[in-house]
């Protein structure tokens, strides 16, 4: 693990060679079976269906994983699945879940679906990467996941097996004899064959390959990141990125010493790369609690005493989970934390400051997207961090801010903290077929090889990345992408509307919540309350639901009639703000939101007399939008 605490560190390691010279692995089978060769005794993932300090965990070690691994590849090549055939599974965090991503991705093409979506977005998935088998929970209870899938299976014809994973064996007596009893049933109406994933394991080898591990560079993953809607986008993710999310954890983050907790979901990408390729790169022990992650029963109550538990140097986090970590008290030895990491979300100010005073250690927050594969950015552990930025693009990362045409060609470069599209080019790109669908492809790179990321930031005198606003709208609601027109078109269907503007309104524990602002058919009424009954009938993914909607006499619109979206963001940025003010007692308001060519949207606050600026900041330090005092 080398040092990484400035741009001369990260210079130094690429100096080293080009990414194509360098020694590492150019298969998936070849990554798992170095980590094993090295560190075979070592724990390499440890999972608890509790989650209780004193409850049952069970771990796999180097060896172990690299033999259920090898089982796995074997076990998919025997159902069929070429190099160029897809696994999808849909299953929360487990043992098996990891094994499924690692021997899916050996046998062909591994295709992780987030759980959580409904049948028919599961089916559509499904549908778009021509799966052919499908891994899945045994029906068990307090999960529907089964039952789902069994239904999503059924408008997927192209599925010719389903692999069940019980999560029963996780248990101790008396639950374990209990679960048999309660199971809830699920009937199947789907032509699949059923088959349980454990017995089809042991029918093979776990001490070789039955096939050839072909060395060529290839796709290995797929993974969406739609689904909201009906039609998912579904990005293509090669073995060479892969290995190069892994090789930068290896590199610059973590050693085999390390313990990491990732209460995050295996079927996302964070958990995906930057944990689970960077444990193998470096031979670091993962730690995975609950099959729901933070969402797990009883994860924030016990979460200090896991890390007393696993004596974790790293934990994993996003910026919801942090706001409910420091609602409870540090109660355990949690001297053994060095780092902790957060993503997908920007992190408020204040809960960053919290963080550090409650535990000592401080939060590294970084940058990456499902299109890159995964990282484009951190702050380095070891170097400053610069709160409210990304940090410096990794090693072979190139980050250019540019102003582009919807081709794709450049029209201009933008200078030293001036706002562009963020664009990227690195190993995780995959230049010019991000997508699976040749179509959204299209004017994706600029100068065809700079991934548009869609998001809008500045790069400061020191190289490090700021994330000011989002080229293509989306709402964040803690971590999860919500694209804004599904509320649209769902809210477009009432009678009574006209026009409609969703967009993400602040919130100090989710980062964004989403929320409407309609404009009526002229002579028509309808209230808040019926259209928000509306919406919660006509939305299908519950956290699209707007939690506020408002009529307004007109919408703000361009001079082409399109709504024009900052001007009601600066609307519910006030609203928002002020009803915080109040209910922390403060005689305050916001006087106006402007635009800050470097920081975005800006809340201007009226001052008034006795009111300290700490006051201030302990309220809205909790939003990720800044705020400052009105001239």
């Amino acid at each position: 693990m080398g040092t990484f605490a400035s741009r001369a560190d990260l210079k130094a390691i690429e100096d080293e060679g080009a990414w194509r010279d360098l020694d590492v692995a150019r298969t998936m089978y070849g990554f798992v079976t170095r980590t094993k060769d090295r560190h075979g005794a070592r724990p390499a993932i440890s999972f608890q269906l509790l989650s209780g300090p004193g409850d049952k965990a069970c771990t796999l070690t180097w060896a172990q994983l690299h033999a259920q691994v090898t089982q796995a590849a074997n076990m998919f090549r025997s159902l069929g699945i070429s190099e160029t055939d897809v696994v999808a599974y849909v299953l929360p965090n487990s043992l098996e879940t990891a094994v499924t991503l690692l021997g899916g991705s050996v046998a062909g093409i591994v295709n992780p679906i987030n759980p959580l979506l409904e049948a028919d977005q599961i089916s559509a998935i499904l549908r778009e990467t021509k799966a052919k088998v499908v891994v899945t929970l045994r029906a068990f209870p307090k999960t529907d996941v089964a039952q789902k899938v069994a239904e999503a299976v059924k408008h997927a014809p192209g599925v010719k097996t389903v692999l069940e994973v019980d999560l029963n064996r996780y248990l101790t007596p008396p639950k374990s004899w209990i679960v048999p009893l309660v199971r809830p049933k699920n009937p199947v109406s789907h032509t699949a064959n059923v088959k349980s994933f454990a017995a089809e394991m042991k029918k093979q080898p776990a001490d070789r390959l039955t096939f050839t591990d072909t060395q060529a560079d290839r796709v290995a993953a797929y993974f969406h990141t739609g689904g909201t809607t009906g039609m998912p986008k579904v990005a293509q993710h090669k073995v060479s990125g892969m290995v190069y999310n892994g090789w930068l954890g290896a590199k610059l983050l973590f050693r085999e010493t390390d313990v990491v907790i990732c209460p995050l979901p295996l079927f996302h990408v964070f958990a995906a790369y930057p944990i689970l390729m960077s444990m193998i790169a470096s031979g670091a022990h993962a730690v995975f609690p609950t099959p729901a992650g933070y969402r797990g029963e009883g994860v924030f109550d016990n979460f200090w005493k896991l890390i007393e538990r696993w004596k974790v140097s790293y934990m994993i986090t996003v910026p919801t989970a942090l706001a409910a970590l420091m609602q409870r008290p540090v109660n355990a030895d949690v001297s053994s934390l060095r780092g902790a990491f957060s993503g997908s979300a920007p992190l408020p100010i204040e809960l960053f400051n919290r963080f550090e005073k409650a535990t000592g250690v401080q939060i590294i927050e970084g940058y990456g997207l499902t299109e890159c594969t995964c990282l484009v950015s951190v702050n380095p552990p070891d170097g400053a961090k610069k709160i409210g930025s990304v940090g410096l693009p990794f090693p072979h990362t190139h980050v250019r801010i540019l102003h582009s045409d919807a081709q794709g060609a450049v029209t201009r470069e933008c200078g030293v903290d001036e706002v562009g599209e963020i664009c990227v080019s690195n190993p995780g790109v995959f230049e010019g077929s991000t997508y699976t669908e040749v179509d959204k492809n299209r004017g994706l790179f600029a100068e065809g090889r700079y991934l548009r990321t869609g998001d809008l930031g500045r790069m400061d005198a020191d190289g490090y990345l700021y994330i000011t606003g989002r080229a293509k709208d989306l709402i964040i609601r803690g971590g999860h992408n919500i694209d804004p027109a599904e509320i649209e078109e769902a809210l477009m269907g009432h009678d009574a509307v006209s026009f409609v503007g969703a967009i993400g309104q602040p919130d100090a524990h989710a980062g964004e919540l989403p929320c409407a602002y309609v404009e009526l058919v002229k002579g028509a009424s309808v209230s808040q309350a019926e259209l928000l009954d509306y919406a919660r009938d006509h939305i299908h993914e519950r956290a699209a639901v707007p939690k506020y909607i408002e009529v307004l006499d007109e919408l703000p619109k361009t001079a082409v009639g399109k709504v024009f979206k900052p001007d009601l963001r600066r609307k519910a940025i006030s609203r928002v703000y002020d009803a915080a003010l109040k209910e922390a007692g403060l005689p305050l308001h916001v006087a106006e939101v402007v635009e800050d060519k470097k920081r975005g949207l800006v809340a201007r606050i009226a001052r008034a007399p006795g009111v300290e600026d700490a006051a201030v900041q302990k309220v809205l330090g909790e939003f990720t939008r800044p705020w400052e005092w009105a001239a």
